[in-house]
């Protein structure tokens, strides 16, 4: 039986896996009992996941020029992307943090859980090979880049919206808080987006990032662009 709900793959190895899911806050708290944070297993991922990604997009999508090439694997490794892996992966629950962060909320925190998401690639590659690592990730950045491609979607709402305002150099793309609310373990932030001092859109979220995410998302339907 899979460990994972959205990648197929049982590991053999599970000390990989909990090892992967092992939060630096986590590692800290116990240093007595030699365990280790996932943080090398992320530097590692990291790798497997840029070259998996590359490869993929370089066999397929044999029209795009290199440059075109560079935006969508950036737009596919981003770290809102990794956490809509880790999302899907259902990592969060999973996630061995230390007290403080846990009572933060780090099992929802975006760059927590795509730092996972790295980790836990990696603890595949080692576990089953790197054949075993494309099969564990490339359904996942298939869909992605062909959404991307398609114009269905883009992995990353910052990044359209910003490439889209800096076409005028006199417009000037901000962010700015305008709530803040509910407990440390359950916070709601409001962001809005401004075009000079013009207020364009809002987007709310568990994080700022995601809110972020959200309210320039909502900028890009407003501009009437493909999401």
């Amino acid at each position: 039986m899979s460990d994972f709900p959205f990648c197929d793959y049982t590991f053999r190895d599970h000390a990989l896996l909990t090892a992967a899911l092992t939060h630096s806050s986590y590692a800290n708290e116990n240093r007595e009992k030699g365990i280790h944070s996932n943080e090398r297993l992320e530097f590692l991922g990291d790798s497997i996941l840029g070259f998996i990604c590359a490869k993929h997009i370089f066999e397929t999508y044999k029209q795009l020029p290199e440059g075109e090439l560079t935006k969508l694997r950036a737009a596919i490794v981003c770290e809102y992307a990794l956490y809509e892996l880790a999302e899907r992966l259902e990592l969060g629950p999973r996630l061995l943090l230390g007290h403080g962060e846990k009572q933060g909320g780090g099992d929802q925190r975006p760059s927590v859980l795509a730092d996972a998401a790295e980790a836990v690639l990696a603890a595949v590659f080692l576990d089953g090979g790197m054949e075993a690592a494309e099969a564990f990730l490339l359904p996942y950045i298939q869909e992605k880049a062909e959404l991307i491609v398609r114009g269905r979607r883009t992995a990353d709402y910052k990044t359209s919206l910003q490439e889209i305002v800096q076409k005028n150099h006199q417009e000037t793309l901000s962010y700015h808080l305008k709530e803040e609310s509910g407990p440390d373990h359950d916070k709601r932030f409001v962001i809005e987006v401004l075009i000079n001092s013009n207020i364009l859109a809002s987007g709310e979220g568990k994080s700022k990032k995601l809110a972020e995410q959200a309210a320039a998302r909502a900028a890009l339907e407003l501009m009437g662009e493909s999401i």
